[in-house]
């Protein structure tokens, strides 16, 4: 198990390697392989192909990131920690060099997340958040509603500032708009 996870996560570490360097387009499951020391079969077998592959990076990625900014974040009512751990994550996130490296080179590969389905690390998002709002709902700090709905609109508001810190900082500071994004959603969410 051991030697499996981490072959796992040397396919991963590979990936990661391959994307910072040429984006996801360019990256193949052939270099993946090659940087992660496997041969390609091993390969192939765990991942049919590279979208597979790069899906299973971002979930490790943002799964790390929500991680880090939950521990980071565990001052004042439910509302208040799901505000701060919002706003770390946008600031966490824009300046993550993954993310920035699909913006530049692909973000094109983005467009379904937006226009069709969510993705699995969109559901991972989502599920956090909903973990924040009926904690909020218990201790009294969030207005009460479906939790499941008040995630979502948590979710496709913080998403819009991942995606667009580079036309939403046009002219403008980027901590400003993290302070008033924070003020929304805590009014939003305010009993």
């Amino acid at each position: 198990m051991t030697s499996q996870r981490h072959t796992h996560d040397a396919l991963l570490d590979a990936t990661r390697e391959c994307v910072l360097e040429v984006g996801v387009r360019r990256t193949t499951l052939t270099d993946v392989a090659k940087r992660a020391n496997v041969s390609r079969m091993t390969l192939y077998r765990r991942y049919p192909d590279v979208d597979h592959l790069v899906r299973a990076l971002m979930t490790r990625e943002f799964a790390a990131i929500l991680e880090q900014v939950e521990h980071a974040t565990r001052r004042g009512s439910a509302r208040e920690q799901l505000v701060n751990r919002a706003v770390e994550a946008i600031r966490t996130l824009s300046g993550n060099p993954l993310m920035q490296r699909v913006l530049q080179l692909d973000a094109e590969l983005m467009l379904p997340y937006l226009t069709d389905r969510l993705g699995s690390t969109q559901r991972l998002v989502e599920q956090f958040l909903i973990g924040q709002i009926e904690a909020g709902h218990i201790d009294g700090s969030i207005r009460f509603g479906d939790a499941k709905t008040q995630a979502r609109v948590v979710l496709l508001t913080t998403q819009s500032m991942v995606l667009s810190t580079k036309p939403a900082t046009s002219g403008l500071d980027f901590t400003s708009l993290l302070d008033e994004l924070a003020k929304q959603l805590d009014g939003a969410l305010r009993p």
